[in-house]
């Protein structure tokens, strides 16, 4: 079970869902638009908003080429950003070697469309002020991220 902040906060003041569907390029990047929408349209802070939305797009390229669908939730904390990715793919083997800049099991069809360079779990390290995973072979991956909105940019 992921930690994440929220037991420290007052109840969410929203929450939504976006479906990812696997393998499906044509869609991808439109959840981390529409979140970026949400966040700009509440009045957030750019530098946050430009965080969370980095980490959204990865995370959701992530569902794209290697979850069987998958979703992401923002929720919205009085204090906190909350992101929770989930899918139903293979899992990730070895999480500490999949956060090594540079480390991809990308195919080559997928570095012929200019992903898998391996950069998608580090950039979403370096953009959130949290971040968990739990994942094990062959039963998927779920990923939590939080934005403090008190944290200094």
């Amino acid at each position: 079970m992921l930690k994440g902040s929220k037991g420290s906060h007052n109840g969410p003041l929203l929450s939504r869902s976006y479906f990812i569907k696997a393998r499906d390029f044509q869609s991808a990047g439109k959840a981390s638009i529409q979140i970026k929408g949400l966040l700009k349209e509440l009045g957030y802070p750019q530098g946050i908003v430009r965080r969370a939305t980095i980490c959204a797009y990865e995370a959701e390229m992530n569902v794209v080429m290697y979850g069987s669908d998958g979703d992401i939730t923002v929720t919205i904390y009085p204090q906190l950003i909350c992101l929770r990715i989930q899918d139903q793919g293979p899992g990730i083997e070895d999480i500490q070697l999949a956060m090594q800049e540079g480390y991809s099991t990308a195919p080559p069809e997928y570095r012929e469309m200019g992903f898998g360079a391996g950069m998608g779990l580090p950039n979403m390290k370096a953009n959130a002020d949290m971040m968990e995973i739990v994942s094990s072979p062959n039963q998927g991956t779920l990923v939590h991220l939080d934005f403090s909105l008190d944290a200094t940019p």
